[in-house]
């Protein structure tokens, strides 16, 4: 029997962990955007804190792997090659702001399209283009103009790194005081600690970011045909599972492109078990203007910032890196001001309340 190519290996670890984060998506409501969308307009805030109960077992996770030598995190390019503060800063303000026009992210578009959402489809297709022209194509001469490329850094840009340096402890322990900390700040909310449902879904989708770690860092390891450690992300791999369907005896499969796959895979699988899978257009014009804009956001915005809501927020964050806060709370703005937007049809409301807050 022929060896499978390390690309085969990491993609067929994408799609497992991808089929599960597809089940949390639908059973779990496991979404950016309706995390965001309690916490801003409805004061619940039992989504953020399963999202950062996520980030927490995730970040034990992957310095736990790191601290046995299994795989090494300074090889992450989140962590070696960052993208510059402003780039992470406007990509995620652009991504947050697509997202609210969209009604979720890129993670949760896949997960829409397994249960049927057809405009989740074109948003899907725009926003894989965008991403794959941001990233190589024509609109990746804009990105370039507006923002320096990512530069190599001699130590790795982490928070567990940089707390090491100033209080005499390893990174590894340094992260699981962090992840620590986070957790307990989670936890803080009795009704949360009652809610176990989603707290069972936010260890769950951690432990899969982890898996994603595994995958490509140890499982499809070859020294002779050596694959980057990467985990799940759903910005760049969108436009690359659209190259790799139409050229795919040109080309070859990446963990990026299984992890697509698994999501839609997994969410199908969800919405028809539970009866929930429905097939559903958009009302009118406008609404399909909205998913088509919002997606154009989204691929430009998330390839600008090196990742997306679960790139930046989940798999940047597992590791700690210094670029995940501020990609999380650029998109949270761009939410926050695109779902104003959407409520009151004007950006100048709610920019001007945030302006007398602080004054």
């Amino acid at each position: 029997m022929e060896e499978l190519a390390a690309g085969t290996v990491a993609a067929l670890g994408g799609l497992l962990g991808g089929v599960w984060l597809g089940f949390a998506a639908r059973w779990g409501r496991f979404c950016t955007l309706k995390a965001i969308e309690d916490s801003a307009l409805g004061a619940d805030s039992s989504g953020l804190r399963m999202w950062g109960l996520a980030i927490a077992v995730a970040a034990a996770g992957t310095y736990a792997l790191d601290h046995a030598g299994l795989i090494n995190i300074a090889n992450s390019f989140y962590l070696m090659s960052p993208a510059t503060i402003m780039a992470t800063i406007a990509g995620g303000a652009i991504f947050g702001l697509g997202m609210a026009l969209v009604g979720t992210c890129g993670f949760g578009t896949l997960a829409r399209v397994g249960g049927g959402d057809l405009k989740s489809v074109v948003t899907f297709l725009v926003m894989g283009i965008t991403a794959y022209a941001t990233l190589r194509g024509a609109t990746a001469y804009l990105r370039l103009a507006l923002f320096d490329t990512p530069q190599r850094v001699e130590a790795p840009a982490s928070m567990a790194y940089s707390l090491a340096s100033y209080a005499a402890l390893s990174p590894h322990v340094a992260a699981y005081a962090i992840a620590v900390l986070i957790a307990f700040v989670c936890l803080l909310s009795s009704s949360f600690r009652q809610d176990r449902k989603k707290i069972v879904v936010g260890c769950l989708v951690g432990l899969t970011i982890v898996w994603g770690w595994v995958s490509t860092g140890i499982i499809a390891a070859d020294e002779f045909e050596p694959y980057p450690l990467e985990s799940f992300t759903f910005s760049a791999p969108l436009g690359e599972t659209i190259i790799y369907a139409m050229t795919m005896s040109g080309s070859y499969l990446k963990f990026g492109i299984g992890a697509v796959a698994g999501v839609v895979i997994g969410a199908a699988l969800t919405s028809l078990s539970q009866g929930q899978f429905r097939w559903e257009a958009c009302d009118d014009a406008r609404e399909m203007r909205r998913q088509i804009l919002g997606g154009v956001f989204m691929g430009f915005g998330g390839v600008v910032a090196l990742g997306c809501t679960v790139g930046q927020g989940l798999s940047a964050a597992s590791m700690l890196a210094w670029s995940a806060p501020a990609a999380l709370v650029s998109i949270y703005v761009g939410a926050w001001l695109g779902l104003h937007y959407l409520v009151g049809g004007s950006l100048m409301g709610p920019i001007r309340s945030l302006l007398s807050v602080r004054q």
